[in-house]
């Protein structure tokens, strides 16, 4: 066994798993086994795999919401996932009638649907290019 694999099962070990943030024993906001994000924080790199996993689950949900998602053009994919990336899915779905015209296959309506929100108002320029992406596929 190498040094590295024996602190590792230790540091497991002696930290435990906590998935979400916690204050440690010195008052610093940590997260995972014993990371001090507070001071810390995450590299590019780990950024970069935690977004990749969220849009894993935004997909997953979509593949949920809309039958045939996997048929939808590259753009209408990332557009979506956008969208439910930053809402949510319990707020995503309260866009049901961008819903029902993505499943009636109008893409026109569905961009309307968006664009006619208060989410709309609060993302401003994010919401017109997922709109145009919705639109042209």
């Amino acid at each position: 066994m190498t040094y590295h694999r024996k602190a590792l099962e230790m540091l497991k070990t002696h930290e435990g798993l906590r998935l979400k943030p916690y204050r440690c024993t010195a008052g610093r906001l940590t997260i995972g086994y014993g990371r001090n994000i507070q001071d810390n924080g995450i590299t590019e790199e780990e950024a970069i795999i935690m977004l990749m996993a969220d849009i894993l689950i935004a997909e997953r949900e979509l593949c949920e919401i809309f039958k045939g998602f996997e048929y939808f053009s590259v753009g209408r994919k990332a557009a979506l996932i956008d969208m439910i990336f930053n809402l949510g899915k319990s707020r995503f779905l309260i866009f049901r009638n961008m819903i029902k015209a993505i499943n009636n296959n109008d893409w026109k309506d569905a961009a309307g649907e968006a664009l006619d929100s208060l989410w709309a108002k609060q993302v401003g320029s994010r919401a017109n290019e997922i709109a145009g992406m919705l639109r042209k596929g």
